[in-house]
């Protein structure tokens, strides 16, 4: 059921039985398959995206068009497209599906007359937006003051400490990315990032088995953070 669904948002999960009923009368369903964009970076930003299901990347294309910075990745119960659903401007980033996701969909009109019926939930959002703000700022912090090869441990730290499993031989990253993927998200280039992982798997702090990278010892890429 739609209900359910939007229970299982965290943004919603402590709204009352009638508050999700108000949102089920307005909510569509949208189902996107793996690798298709859902929207593209300068596009009209008239809806809220809620994840139930999947996996969804945040990329900013170049000017050019010939290169992206990947910025991160969303799971289930993730939202986003709310900076355009709040000031009416157009998309900041393209989001493409990862994986094949299914999201619930609200309208900015159908929103905005949620949250003013609702100011508790405005709370919530805007302590997500407070947090990406401050992910903004560290990946700004970390490109002026960390090298690559800090980057990259950082990088794989946070992974671990999100998509991690632990096994009796490592913590293995539960998400699928290639190189040009992991290097996008630490603003460097494929080659310097290819690089400096096989310098870590040489050591032993890592492995890389079919686009997943297990790390062994992860005290040694904290150490190479500072």
């Amino acid at each position: 059921m739609l209900s359910q669904s939007l229970r299982r948002v965290p943004l919603f999960s402590s709204l009352s039985d009638e508050q999700i009923a108000a949102l089920n009368a307005v909510a569509q369903r949208r189902s996107f398959r793996r690798g298709e964009v859902i929207f593209h970076k300068g596009d009209a930003g008239p809806t809220l995206f809620m994840i139930t299901q999947g996996q969804v990347k945040i990329v900013l294309p170049s000017d050019g068009g010939g290169e992206e910075a990947l910025l991160g990745v969303m799971d289930t119960g993730d939202f986003f497209g709310e900076l355009s659903l709040i000031d009416e401007q157009p998309r900041s980033a393209t989001i493409v599906a990862s994986e094949d996701t299914d999201t619930l969909v609200l309208h900015r009109v159908d929103f905005l007359e949620f949250l003013s019926a609702n100011p508790e939930l405005a709370i919530v959002v805007m302590r997500v937006l407070c947090r990406r703000l401050r992910e903004a700022d560290e990946f700004i912090e970390d490109a002026i003051f960390l090298d690559v090869p800090g980057r990259l441990a950082k990088k794989l730290l946070e992974l671990a400490e999100t998509y991690g499993r632990d096994t009796p031989y490592g913590t293995v990253i539960g998400l699928r990315m290639t190189q040009q993927e992991l290097a996008a998200m630490v603003g460097a280039t494929r080659e310097s990032v290819n690089k400096h992982l096989r310098a870590y798997r040489a050591r032993g702090i890592i492995e890389i088995d079919r686009q997943r990278i297990i790390i062994y010892k992860p005290e040694e890429l904290q150490r190479r953070i500072y």
